[in-house]
């Protein structure tokens, strides 16, 4: 990858970044440590299921983890060890299918094909067909989901992964497999009526839904494998799914992370989720009941998910006492967003420029990684693959000049991706 000359600062800026993020990224490895680190392994899976059974005792048994995630985040690597993030390796395989596209260097796709095929490896292998979960046993208040159990929040980052990759550079493998993630999205994920337009669907083929981003996961996957692969019947699956994330919308333009009267706060990047697949399935459809949730999702989002400064913040409605003040995740997702929608909500552009700033003066770190949480004093600076580094390495910024050439002369595409991006 080569710099091109440039005189806007902030392109020589980003342009240096992509390029020692890259660098770090093969020194560090592709495994990492997780923001659940402290809780994947059997001491923290237990005390946080205590936690769940008996909150008095729990609170006691899960202090130890707390306390060290708000003061001693390094000390995740005494409770477990690095894992590698499927959700991670499908951001890392689409960055670097951006950066083949707009460079033409072919050692970028043959590295989105070498994070395409570790997919290919860590799918859940007890299913028919493809589809992808967590490598660690995840405990939550309903019981433990094991390794290897399929998502419907990590599977559609492999679809579009695979799907970006296959549309620039295509092989019938990559077509079979995008073929099996739709048959798994639209029969081993179950649906839930929940009214005469609408249902929810499972989180994981084995629950009983209510999770507003999980419908919306699945709509939006749904949706472009029914073009994609010319399927009438996954849109009427996806349908019912949007229309429950439609229905789902609180009057403020707000949505509740689940339907279930408990999981009822409202963070920044599930909200994130929510508005990206709403985006996507407007640009695939043209469905005016998306653009309208977008009006009330996106000002409602500016006036309750950002600090005094202009900022992301976690939560405008917290679950639970937050031991940091922000984190790149919230970050990367803000980014993702404004990009989607800034042509149809211009004050995105004023939000995302602010964004991206910070990140470049604060943020990175001088081995190339990024920081990963502000805490209340000081920074988190374990790398996570899978929060916030291959996040904000899918991450775009238009192309008001090439940051790296492109072939022929000139800047051949609309956008580049910020660091590694």
């Amino acid at each position: 990858m080569q710099a091109a000359k440039t005189s806007d600062p902030l392109v020589a800026r980003v342009s240096d970044i992509l390029t020692d993020f890259v660098e770090w990224l093969d020194r560090y490895g592709e495994n990492s440590w997780d923001f659940q680190s402290f809780f994947a392994g059997p001491v923290g899976g237990r005390a946080k299921a205590l936690y769940y059974r008996h909150r008095f005792f729990g609170t006691a048994a899960v202090a130890p983890m707390i306390f060290c995630e708000a003061f001693l985040p390094s000390a995740r690597r005494l409770f477990h060890h690095p894992m590698r993030f499927p959700i991670a390796d499908a951001h890392y395989a689409m960055g670097f299918a951006f950066l083949y596209e707009a460079t033409g260097d072919s050692s970028q796709l043959e590295n989105a094909v070498h994070f395409l095929t570790e997919l290919e490896k860590s799918r859940c292998g007890q299913f028919k067909e493809y589809c992808w979960g967590y490598p660690f046993d995840w405990v939550w208040r309903g019981g433990t989901i094991k390794r290897q159990t399929p998502l419907i929040t990590t599977t559609p980052y492999v679809y579009e992964a695979f799907l970006h990759v296959y549309q620039v550079h295509p092989r019938d493998e990559w077509k079979t497999i995008l073929e099996s993630i739709a048959r798994h999205a639209a029969t081993d994920i179950k649906d839930f009526r929940t009214s005469e337009n609408g249902s929810s669907c499972s989180y994981t083929p084995f629950d009983e839904g209510g999770v507003i981003n999980a419908a919306a996961y699945r709509a939006f996957l749904l949706t472009s494998a029914s073009k994609v692969l010319s399927k009438a019947e996954y849109w009427r699956i996806a349908e019912r799914n949007l229309n429950f994330v439609l229905e789902t919308q609180n009057s403020d333009g707000s949505w509740f992370y689940a339907v279930d009267g408990v999981r009822d706060f409202i963070d920044h990047f599930h909200t994130c989720f929510v508005m990206k697949a709403l985006a996507k399935i407007h640009a695939l459809t043209g469905h005016e009941g998306c653009l309208e949730a977008l009006e009330n999702g996106v000002a409602y989002y500016l006036t309750n998910l950002f600090d005094e400064n202009g900022l992301p913040k976690p939560f405008s409605r917290a679950p639970r006492l937050t031991v940091y003040k922000r984190e790149l995740y919230d970050c990367a997702e803000c980014i993702s967003l404004c990009l989607l929608l800034r042509d149809r909500f211009p004050v995105l552009e004023r939000t995302l420029e602010k964004v991206v700033a910070h990140i470049l003066k604060s943020w990175v770190k001088r081995d190339g990684s990024f920081r990963s949480r502000k805490l209340h004093l000081g920074w988190d600076n374990v790398p996570m693959h899978r929060w916030g580094q291959a996040q904000m390495q899918r991450s775009e910024i238009r192309c008001h000049e090439p940051a790296i050439r492109c072939r022929g002369t000139g800047c051949r595409c609309n956008v580049v991706t910020l660091l590694t991006i």
